[in-house]
């Protein structure tokens, strides 16, 4: 039985790490932990992330980070079992709005990606249907994936 990946919300201070989750693949919300918020995240079963005692305090099931940096980070929650999506998981999510990508319809994505792009990443471009931002995986990519591999993801 397969269960469901753990979703986050992580707080203002953790907008990196919100992004690198999200490269992983991880349904991750961030924004100010905000007393509403934080109760609808609960509420919809995800992990509050926090550098502040003070969300541990207020919210129990909430995820203390310790580290300043954001590989660090990773491999604290690693460590405490929080991370566990397969590395086809990743680059399925939009980065600056979380919402899952989809397949790029090619007609659309010319008008919308340098040509370059689009003649050399036709099977392979993403598209976010709430921001309208495309991704293929060109050399940022490729940073990203040898970035993980340093910081032992």
């Amino acid at each position: 039985m397969q269960t469901e990946a753990p979703r986050f919300v992580a707080d203002v201070m953790l907008g990196k790490l919100a992004k690198w989750l999200r490269v992983l693949g991880y349904d991750t919300r961030y924004g100010r932990l905000e007393e509403k918020l934080s109760l609808e995240c609960i509420r919809e079963g995800r992990t509050l992330l926090s550098r502040r005692l003070v969300i541990l305090e207020r919210f129990p099931g909430a995820f203390l980070i310790r580290s300043n940096h954001v590989g660090e980070q990773l491999r604290e929650m690693k460590a405490s079992g929080l991370l566990a999506l397969a590395p086809s998981s990743r680059f399925t999510r939009c980065l600056a709005c979380n919402a899952p990508l989809e397949r790029a319809d090619p007609e659309a994505a010319s008008a919308s990606v340098p040509e370059y792009v689009f003649h050399t990443y036709t099977d392979d471009l993403r598209h976010c249907p709430s921001c309208g931002r495309y991704f293929w995986p060109g050399t940022h990519r490729q940073r990203m994936l040898e970035t993980l591999r340093r910081w032992g993801l």
